[in-house]
């Protein structure tokens, strides 16, 4: 019998301290002043190398990356990609409105994991589960509509890119679900983050964007992004990928604005409105309750 991994034994407690860690990506964000494609072109270029030295160490890895099959590689590079719309819409949201509405309305992805589950995968989810869902939407609607003059001074641009952000990052868990747990762990991670930064640099390419020129403190920033939300947050999620459903980690990342109000708190001097608490705790319980769900399916 196969021991346990470290990462086998606690895959969701790894996963809710990943959402910790991306939870600040917002407000480092916000304080950047470089273009969205050039944040997240940064960003994964700094944290590949730590994905490659950790393949290259480990001879399992190696092997695996020999072994991938063509299929594998163009569905991480497909699920790469997806994680660059996501990027790329997530930061130019949080440019436009503030924080805690763009975290709030790109946590709606469950709806976009559970309809792939249900009509694509054809696989069954708990009513129980859905309902639980269905509230901590309910909990980011509340934190949403507490925002509605940052909403009229933004226009709609900032909450398209929001939702996008969070359509891409449902196809991304919906995909990366199916297609992580037939792979290497670390060998998965490194692919989808190498199709991710290609997606970027035709990106910057093809718009024109300078990648160099901005102030320092950006790159600082930058760095810190990729440290703890690509490291900290991404690949903590992209490991734990068929430890867990995929819909678990959906559902506990729109856990994100609640913790994103309170980041941006401290970060950049976003004080939360009353609606913005009220939502934080209704999305907390449906989240709590949604846990006990899964545990007991």
């Amino acid at each position: 019998m196969k021991k346990e991994s470290f990462i086998d034994r606690n895959a969701k407690l790894i996963v809710i301290l990943a959402v910790l860690c991306g939870s600040v990506s917002g407000s480092f964000g916000a304080m950047i002043s470089a273009p969205s494609q050039v944040i997240g072109f940064w960003r994964l270029l700094f944290a590949l190398p730590f994905f490659m030295v950790l393949v290259a160490a480990n001879r399992e890895s190696r092997e695996s990356l020999k072994e991938v099959k063509k299929k594998e590689l163009l569905l991480c590079f497909l699920t790469g990609f997806f994680l660059f719309l996501h990027f790329y819409c997530w930061y130019s949201a949080v440019k436009l409105t503030n924080v805690a509405a763009a975290a709030c309305l790109a946590a709606f992805h469950p709806l976009v994991v559970i309809f792939i589950t249900v009509f694509i995968y054809r696989k069954r989810v708990p009513l129980k589960s859905i309902i639980a869902i269905i509230v901590a939407l309910i909990g980011g609607a509340i934190i949403m509509s507490g925002d509605i003059s940052v909403f009229r001074e933004s226009g709609t641009t900032g909450n398209i890119f929001a939702l996008m952000s969070g359509i891409a990052m449902g196809i991304y868990f919906a995909i990366g679900g199916k297609v992580r747990p037939k792979m290497n762990g670390s060998v998965y991670v490194l692919l989808v983050f190498t199709g991710c930064l290609v997606s970027f640099f035709l990106c910057n390419v093809i718009t024109g964007t300078p990648l160099m020129g901005y102030p320092a403190k950006d790159y600082l920033y930058i760095l810190c992004l990729a440290l703890v939300c690509q490291i900290g947050g991404h690949a903590m999620w992209n490991l734990c990928m068929g430890k867990v459903s995929p819909l678990f980690i959906s559902t506990w990342e729109t856990t994100d604005p609640v913790f994103a109000t309170l980041v941006a708190l401290v970060m950049v001097g976003q004080i939360p409105t009353k609606y913005e608490i009220i939502g934080c705790i209704i999305v907390v319980a449906a989240i709590l309750c949604y846990n006990r769900f899964e545990r007991e399916e």
